[in-house]
């Protein structure tokens, strides 16, 4: 039965070893090139879709949450995020339709963790980089209009790249050195006049690009070497910190706020929370496909191009800035920017 449940498992894209043994022999597998010469496996190209769409949306149900319902309690959606992904985690583990582990469990599956005490004690530097930067992606979202927050959240790549530096040594190309500096240089032209400047807000979101940057490194360092697949991780993260969110919660008196939000009761609202975290969820496991099937500054710049679509929607449904040609400019230098580390990454260079 364990080794239905494991085959089972394997259909699921989860590790780069999965995805290698999914591949098959022949080199026509998802693990094969793009096209030929590119440095971009299908699979790698299917995570970063996949994490793309899910970023768009989730940004968009928690905007509409905090700004639209004004719910004021963003630790709050950020705990039923991670109840509701526990949850489903440890009900499709029971069941054996997934495996925690790039191999057969090393534990007995009727266990409370099903991974090893050890393991998730290894991993806990992973879970609290993760509790910091779901806690400052939450509350940088209130703050700033979508336009500019996905602006100022392209400088993240800045610090991914120095957090890949520094904990492997890991060094990029020119071409790719120009095409983040593009990007950065376009993040302050479009920033330059913006009328709705709020310091707190702008100080917020950059807290949150460096939390970002630590976690997505992290991911790459632990995640490889931890012997955990992306649901794994996903289960470590919720175990350690689902505890942390509560007790902040608890004493800062959100849980008491959000039961009185007038709101809470409304469908609408209670749909835009459903969605929330349903996508956080599957954002997660894209985020960790993502980062392992590729690095950690892909991850970072696929959430540059994918912001095409979270600035022209959020644009259309918040608003919050007025048309400004420098804005345009500073959007499109962005843009270009992503669009050369694409192409970079896709032919190799």
């Amino acid at each position: 039965m364990a080794k239905g449940g494991g085959e089972r498992a394997l259909l699921l894209p989860v590790s780069a070893d999965g995805a290698k043994g999914n591949g098959g022999g022949g080199g026509g597998g998802d693990d094969a090139a793009l096209f030929k010469g590119s440095a971009v496996t299908r699979r790698g190209a299917a995570a970063a879709l996949s994490y793309m769409s899910c970023s768009v949306l989730l940004v968009m149900f928690n905007k509409a949450a905090l700004s639209s319902y004004k719910f004021p309690c963003a630790n709050v959606i950020t705990l039923l995020q991670m109840v509701c992904s526990t949850c489903l985690l440890y009900v499709l583990r029971r069941l054996k339709i997934i495996s925690f582990t790039n191999s057969e469990p090393s534990v007995p599956s009727n266990s409370l963790f099903f991974v090893p005490f050890r393991i998730l004690l290894r991993t806990t530097p992973l879970s609290l980089a993760y509790l910091l930067y779901m806690l400052a992606s939450m509350e940088s979202v209130r703050g700033v209009n979508v336009p500019m927050y996905t602006t100022l959240r392209r400088t993240t790549v800045v610090f991914t790249m120095t957090m890949e530096y520094f904990l492997s040594k890991q060094k990029h190309t020119p071409p790719i050195i120009g095409s983040v500096a593009l990007i950065v240089f376009g993040a302050f032209v479009a920033g330059a006049r913006d009328l709705s400047f709020d310091a707190r807000g702008y100080a917020i979101v950059f807290v949150a690009n460096i939390t970002t940057a630590v976690y997505l490194a992290t991911i790459n360092r632990i995640g490889k070497s931890s012997g955990l697949n992306s649901f794994g991780l996903m289960w470590c993260n919720g175990l350690v910190c689902g505890p942390s969110v509560l007790f902040l919660t608890y004493i800062q008196g959100d849980l008491k706020r959000a039961v009185q939000f007038p709101y809470l009761y409304s469908p609408g609202f209670q749909a835009v929370l459903l969605f929330s975290c349903i996508l956080a969820f599957l954002l997660n496991y894209t985020i960790f496909w993502n980062t392992i099937l590729n690095s950690a500054l892909t991850q970072s710049m696929c959430g540059n191009l994918k912001d095409f679509f979270t600035v022209g929607i959020g644009w259309v449904l918040f608003g919050g800035l007025p048309f400004d040609l420098l804005n345009v400019i500073g959007q499109g230098l962005g843009f270009l920017g992503s669009g050369l580390y694409a192409y970079c990454k896709i032919k190799g260079k």
